[in-house]
This record gives C-alpha cells, sequence and structure tokens, in this order.
C-alpha cells in the first residue's frame, strides 16, 4: 500500500527457482503496459478494461462461474482514483493494486476477497471514502478495504505502525482475508523495493522477516512465503544470497539428478496401478541456504525435491508404501503431516529415498487439494461468510471461519492487555517467532476441552490460558494426573489441571517470567508485579525447622510370616510404604531375625530381590487394626493444620505422628503417621481429609528407603 516502486521483478524473484515453474503455463505481465493501458479511458460497454484481463482470466481459472462485473466496477473505480498518481519508479499507480489482485487471482481468491484488493489503497491514498466503497460494493468488501488501510501518521506518530498491524490482526480474527490482502501488498512492494533507499529497505525487509513471512507461514499461504523469504534474504544476507544464487548457477544441471529418481518412482507407481503425477519442484534461495549449512556440500539431488500428487487420502499411503518397498527409505526423514496436519492447515507425507548411486531424493506426497491449500493457504478456504462442505450454517450476524486457529486467537486476547504499543509491538514479534504448537486438554472438563500453546509452552502458560488473570494464585498443576510444578514443559497431548489457592491476594513470582512462553502469560505477569512492587521486594523468611507430634508408636496391625520360628511381633510393616489390609504384600527377612514387610511394587522390595534377597511369604493376621502414612498436599493458610487434625479424629483414627514441611510457593506438605482400628475406613478417611479446605491431595506415603542387609 501506497509503497514506492522500481522494476516491476527483483533480482530475487527473476532468478528464484521455484517462481518460474509456479506460472510456467502463464508468463509474466508487463505492468508497465498495464499501466499504459489503464491511462487509455474506459473500454466499450460489457468488455472489461484490457488491464484486468489477465486478472480475469487466472480468476475464471480457479472459478470458471465467477461474475466478473463486480471486478470491472472495481477497477474502474480504482483507476479513477488513482488516475494521477504514480509510483516512485514512474509506473501509474494502479499498476501496484493491479499486481496485488494477479497475485491472489493466481492463488486462487474468491471474488469479494479480489474486489477489496483493487481497492485496497483507494481508502487511504484518494478521495474515496469507506462509506463510498459500502455503498457501491457492499459491507464485505468495506470492511476488508477498511482492515487493511493504514492509520495515518500525523494521528499516531510513531506508533502508527505497530498500531497499524493491531488493527489488521484484529480485523484478520473476524476475516482471514484481511490478512490475504495484506501479503499479496507486502509482496509486491518487495517485489519493487529496488528505489527505497539501502537503509529504508533493510527496515521493510527485517518488518517483513519478523512480521509478515511468520503470518504467511501461520496462514499456510507458502507460495507468497518463500518468495517474501528470497527478497528478504537478498536484501538482509547480500552476500550470502550471492553465494547461493552462485552455486544455484553453477549446478544448473542439478535437476538432472532428480530427474532420472522422478522417471524411476512414475514407473514404480504405474506398475503398482497407482494413477499419481511426478513433479520436480526446484528449492528455493533460502531453502538451499538452509540444506547447505545442514549437509555441508550439497549433491544435484539437494537442490529440489520430488513431489507426488495423487486424488485421494488413500493413494497417499499407498504410493509411500510403494516407494519404502521399491528404494532404500531414509526413516528419520518420514514425517506424517496427513494424520497430524499442521497448525497452519498444511497436510503431506514427506520421506526421503536412496537411489542406487547414492543419491537421497526427498518426497513429498500429497492429494491436489492438500497441494492446492499446502500452496495457497487460506486464501484456498474461499469465502469466510459461505460454510464449508459439510459444515453446520452459520447463525445469523456470526461469521463462520473455518480458519481462526488456535494462535490467533490467543493474539486477540493478548493484544487486549497491551495499550502501549511499543509492548505490543515486542510481544507480537516474540510471539510470531514460535513456529510449533502443541495442544494440551483440559481436565476440569470446561469448554473448550482443548488449548492450543507454543511449543515449549509451560504450566504457567497452560494457567493463563485457562484462567487469565485468575490464574495468579496458581500454586501448582497436575500434569496426566501428577502434581508437576509450574516449571513443567508440556508435550502434546497433555492433560493440564492447573491449581489454584483459595488465597486470591497471593500473587506470581517474578521467576514465573523464567518459564512463561506466551506474551498472555508474560504480560498479565509483569503487570501484577508493576502493580504490587513490594512484592518483588520482600526478604526470603527464614527456612523453618518441620513441626512434629509425636504419639503412641505401637502397631495393632498384625502381620504373619509363613517362616518357622518367626513370631508375629517380629514381622512389622516397612516404614517406606506403610502396607495396610488389604494390600498386596510380600516379606523380607532383616538381620535380627525378623522380617519386614513392603508393599507389592514398593521400590525398596524390587531393590531387595536385585541383590539376591529371597522373599518370604507373608499375609494378613485376623485384626482390623492398621497404621498408615499419609502425605496431605494442601495450601497454606490459617488453622489448616487444626482442620486436618479435627477430621481424622472425627473419622476415630489415631495420629501417631505429625511432620508439617515449611511452606514453599503457598504450599505445606503435612506427613501423618496413623493408627486405624480397621483397615476399611482408609478410603474414607483420605476422603474426609480431602475434603478439608485447601487441601487439594491426600496420598500413601512413598518414602525411599534403604534395604536393611
Amino acid at each position: 500500500m501506497s509503497a514506492e516502486a522500481t522494476n516491476p521483478v527483483s533480482a530475487a524473484e527473476a532468478n528464484a527457482p521455484d517462481a518460474p515453474s509456479r506460472r510456467r503455463a502463464r508468463p509474466r505481465i508487463d505492468l508497465r503496459r498495464l499501466g499504459r493501458a489503464a491511462l487509455l479511458g474506459p473500454t466499450a460497454r460489457g468488455r472489461l478494461p484490457d488491464a484486468i484481463g489477465h486478472v480475469a482470466d487466472a480468476h475464471r481459472a480457479h472459478h470458471p462461474d465467477a461474475d466478473l462485473a463486480v471486478l470491472r466496477r472495481a477497477y474502474v473505480l480504482a483507476e479513477s482514483s488513482h488516475r494521477g498518481q504514480f509510483r516512485k519508479s514512474g509506473e501509474p499507480y494502479i499498476t501496484h493494486p493491479l499486481a496485488v489482485t494477479l497475485i491472489l487471482a493466481e492463488l486462487g481468491a474468491e471474488t469479494t476477497t479480489l474486489t477489496a484488493s483493487l481497492l485496497h489503497d483507494t481508502v487511504e491514498d484518494t478521495e474515496v471514502t469507506l462509506d463510498q466503497v459500502r455503498e457501491q460494493f457492499g459491507d464485505e468488501v468495506a470492511y476488508l478495504v477498511d482492515g487493511v488501510t493504514k492509520l495515518e501518521k500525523v494521528d499516531y506518530g510513531a506508533a502508527a505502525e505497530p498500531e497499524t498491524f493491531r488493527k489488521m490482526l484484529v480485523a484478520t480474527g473476524d476475516d482471514v482475508r484481511v490478512m490475504s490482502i495484506k501479503l499479496a501488498d507486502r509482496l509486491h512492494n518487495m517485489r519493487t523495493l529496488g528505489v527505497m533507499r539501502p537503509e529504508k529497505q533493510v527496515r521493510i525487509a527485517k518488518v517483513t522477516r519478523d512480521v509478515l513471512i511468520p503470518l504467511a507461514e501461520r496462514l499456510g499461504v507458502q507460495a507468497l512465503k518463500t518468495e517474501l523469504e528470497d527478497l528478504v534474504f537478498a536484501i538482509l544476507h547480500p552476500e550470502e544470497y550471492e553465494n547461493t544464487r552462485a552455486l544455484i548457477a553453477e549446478n544448473a544441471d542439478a535437476g538432472d539428478a532428480l530427474a532420472a529418481i522422478a522417471e524411476s518412482v512414475s514407473a514404480v507407481l504405474r506398475e503398482a496401478g497407482i494413477p499419481a503425477e511426478v513433479l520436480i519442484r526446484p528449492r528455493h534461495f533460502v531453502s538451499v541456504h538452509r540444506v547447505r549449512l545442514k549437509r555441508g556440500d550439497l549433491r544435484g539431488s539437494d537442490f529440489g525435491r520430488l513431489l507426488v500428487l495423487v486424488g485421494e487420502d488413500a493413494d497417499c499411503y499407498a504410493v509411500l508404501g510403494e516407494l519404502h518397498t521399491c528404494f532404500t527409505p531414509v526413516i528419520s526423514e518420514f514425517k506424517d503431516f496427513i494424520a497430524a496436519p499442521k497448525f497452519n492447515l498444511y497436510q503431506s507425507l514427506h520421506t526421503a529415498v536412496a537411489a542406487p548411486d547414492g543419491a537421497v531424493a526427498e518426497v513429498l506426497i500429497r492429494t491436489h487439494q492438500m497441494h492446492k491449500v499446502a500452496e495457497a493457504g487460506v486464501v484456498a478456504l474461499g469465502n469466510p461468510y459461505v460454510p464449508q462442505d459439510g459444515a453446520e450454517p452459520a447463525e445469523e450476524g456470526e461469521r463462520a471461519d473455518p480458519t481462526r486457529p488456535g494462535w490467533l486467537s490467543r493474539l486477540l486476547d493478548w493484544q487486549q492487555s497491551t495499550p502501549d504499543p511499543d509492548t505490543f509491538w515486542t510481544s507480537l514479534r516474540a510471539d510470531l517467532a514460535e513456529d510449533q504448537e502443541i495442544t494440551v486438554f483440559r481436565a476440569d472438563g470446561g469448554a473448550p476441552g482443548t488449548i492450543s500453546l507454543p511449543a515449549g509452552a509451560t504450566c504457567v502458560d497452560a494457567a493463563y490460558a485457562q484462567y487469565g488473570e485468575a490464574a495468579h494464585s496458581c500454586v501448582g498443576a497436575r500434569v496426566n494426573g501428577r502434581l508437576a510444578t509450574l516449571s513443567t514443559v508440556l508435550a502434546d497431548g497433555d492433560t493440564v489441571q492447573p491449581l489454584l489457592a483459595q488465597d486470591t491476594v497471593s500473587g506470581p513470582s517474578p521467576e514465573w517470567l523464567d518459564h512463561a512462553r506466551t506474551p498472555a502469560a508474560r504480560i498479565a505477569i509483569t503487570g501484577w508485579l508493576q502493580a504490587h512492587p513490594e512484592a518483588t521486594k520482600a526478604p526470603a523468611a527464614d527456612p523453618r525447622p518441620p513441626v512434629s507430634v509425636t504419639a503412641d508408636r505401637r502397631s495393632g496391625t498384625r502381620l504373619l510370616a509363613d517362616l518357622p520360628g518367626t513370631t508375629a511381633g517380629a514381622v512389622r510393616p516397612a516404614g517406606c510404604c506403610t502396607p495396610v489390609p488389604p494390600d498386596e504384600i510380600t516379606g523380607f527377612l532383616v538381620r535380627g531375625g525378623s522380617v519386614t514387610v513392603h508393599r507389592t511394587g514398593c521400590a525398596a522390595a524390587d531393590a531387595m530381590r536385585r541383590l539376591g534377597r529371597e522373599p518370604v511369604t507373608v499375609h494378613w493376621g485376623d485384626t482390623a487394626e492398621c497404621r498408615v502414612t499419609l502425605v496431605a498436599e494442601s495450601f497454606g493458610r490459617p488453622r489448616l493444620l487444626a482442620d486436618l487434625t479435627e477430621a481424622i479424629a472425627a473419622a476415630g483414627v489415631a495420629i501417631v505422628s505429625a511432620t508439617v514441611e515449611p511452606p514453599c510457593e503457598q504450599r505445606v506438605r503435612h506427613t501423618y503417621t496413623l493408627q486405624l482400628p480397621d483397615a476399611t475406613g482408609l478410603p474414607a478417611l483420605m476422603r474426609a481429609m480431602r475434603d478439608v479446605p485447601g487441601v487439594y491431595d491426600v496420598s500413601r506415603a512413598q518414602h525411599p528407603a534403604s534395604p536393611d542387609l
């Protein structure tokens, strides 16, 4: 938008290996000629102006039944409103919206997107108003045009650029076509950046690298992303770019190696009766550069990849089976993005096979529809107002957009908490730098049942994603049913249950920032710490020794051993696992002729077996009494010890000993050794202790113990 331009085709684009292959069926458009055509005035009634004939052809290739009348009206308005404006290269300005629209048309964008693309600079740079656009072309087109219209520097100053991106992202959350137009707009501006001052080229290239390329990746628009990467590469790393360009030129015949493998693959698939199209896809500059850094010296087959296109999903796996049967597969290169699609809609099978001469070829296997989505991403999904095949119609007034992924929802949530444009700009770049996602499940059954987080996210991030600012009182979490610290890194598919303290006055510690990966968590934590500076200055309390209460240690549990000469008093439960009826038990003879009894599966018992100790058969006697050690995990609060003791006494259980550990991160651990009159009452006792306010877990003790030798 409002971009100054020079040559319509940049050096990077002219030499990009992928670019000619993608457009081989349609020659490069001469935008200067189109600019001259735009100045010739209106055409005969009912005819499309010659200047957008190429756009019409590209559009009809994807949408044969498209009504082109609205494109003609949009072109006439755009041409007349931009008439007299020129780019810095001297071209009529109308060449820019025409080029942006052609990019989108070749990707398969629908008519509404193309209409808005033709008009995307009219409100910003001409006398045309948004109301006029809405009156002539409807609310959808007006919404898209408004979404990509820049905010004025006279009103926002230095904050104009970050606030413009904030505005676009908010609009994208409602309609992804806004960002489709912005990406195509930036691509044409990057293609024609040569007339700009070098320092301005660098600034625009850095924003493209940090924001637009990650957005293109997340929206799955690989055709735009790869070309943007090459253009940025040429500006920010000119020496490496020239080295890569020379390397590609020196290996101009590298395709011969892949062509031989491609022919072998085609023959194998024909023999197997699998209809497939086998293509060679040359790598673009940045891809060649990355492969060279990874592998060192490159072979001919490293300059491209094979693409196998089939009709159905099942055919993809059939092709994979044939390749792995008839060629030597490189197993480490296999990835299945069909069963587990990427978060940006991408689906393919990735593999690599070795030819008899040792050359290794990477192979992508996908259906034609997958290929369309892989290249065009959200652009290929069409109008988000129209329900997709098989989808339920949206309710009145609701946007039925299937392309709003988890990362975009998270971004829209946290941006509301960052009124400061610098904080927003920094957080946006950091968020977009995370290029992998995981999905975790909520343990509480709440909606939504899943939470999308960036790879490397921790329990801190999950807590803020689920509870917002209420997560300030989080003291821990359960991950897959087990207690975990807030710093625990989550894996894809984990079930997470953040644990919140009842004391809502407490808040996060500065150390949480070391564990937070999402901007939402970092912004919330930073805001609380800034509002409570005293929390970061409070001196650390001296460690307090454990508080112990000791009572009668006699056990009424009767244990018997099938060992001649052993009395009942010489058979005792082990302190490491505190077995109680009706636990399955095993015993071991120790020094002094006594037998210690362990629960089956106790680590200490396993250690004895590894040492060659023979187990002794033991069993419970006829008494129902038992002694057991329980551990209560709780949030710290006044009268907690008294309430727990009262709950234990109310169950008719005697406390043999009690230990309270010093609080850690607002959590307290109580350890009780208890004498139960009846072992069958243990489950009810544990439930009663869990019902005490502040207690979130009660479990049997598992103390590490060294076996008595």
